[in-house]
């Protein structure tokens, strides 16, 4: 148990950092107010979750204990859509409405799709 709570320590660090990293590329390159970077961490973590449970499924044998090391401990930390939902709060609170609804929708329904094509990826390695 405590080695596996290692695992998923070590791996939640590098979601967090992997997160924070792009994160702050993206918006940094953006020079919008956008959450442009919070957005390309969300799409990067739905293709990354589609990718992952499809191998796992369907390709590539590993123990229950891995997956939860790769979803729960990496994915975990690397996705953000808490952040993507305070940041459309604060959109609201600036009045900000079809900038709020944008961020609710694009990252939902691009999302989705993501998500999908990350399983036809796992799907054909």
């Amino acid at each position: 148990m405590v080695q596996k709570m290692l695992w998923l320590s070590a791996a939640g660090a590098l979601g967090t950092l992997s997160r924070y990293g792009l994160s702050r590329l993206v918006q940094g390159m953006s020079g919008s107010s956008f959450p442009w970077g919070t957005f390309a961490v969300n799409m990067t973590g739905c293709l990354l979750a589609g990718f992952f449970w499809a191998l796992f499924e369907s390709r590539l044998a590993v123990s229950g204990e891995t997956r939860v090391i790769v979803l729960v401990g990496f994915m975990g930390a690397f996705t953000t859509f808490s952040a993507m939902i305070l940041e459309t709060g604060m959109l609201l609170r600036s009045t900000e409405w079809m900038a709020a609804a944008a961020n609710l929708a694009i990252q939902n329904g691009v999302g989705l799709g993501i998500f999908l094509a990350g399983m036809a990826l796992g799907k054909m390695v």
